[in-house]
């Protein structure tokens, strides 16, 4: 989750300053690292209950992260394709 964050600031880093791209970098860097910070919330789950409900929220963020993806992919909003490939 940790590589996959990096990943994503990364990528973020070599974003154009334009109006979409600052606005989609925003909600990308949310979504992107978040995974990482909600799975070790999960790992100190108080329940078994618990850890399943943080785990769906990573999985919803990793959801929402890949459209970013697809999103940033398309419109060649990035400098540096191998990240993305």
């Amino acid at each position: 989750m940790i590589n996959f964050a990096v990943m994503i600031v990364e990528i973020i880093s070599t974003m154009p300053d334009g109006k979409a791209a600052k606005q989609l970098s925003r909600q990308f860097l949310r979504s992107g690292t978040s995974p990482a910070l909600n799975y070790g919330e999960a790992q100190n789950g108080a329940s078994q209950r618990d850890f399943i409900h943080k785990i769906k929220i990573v999985l919803k963020e990793l959801k929402e992260s890949n459209i970013y993806l697809k999103i940033i992919y398309r419109t060649k909003l990035f400098v540096g394709e191998e990240k993305l490939t």
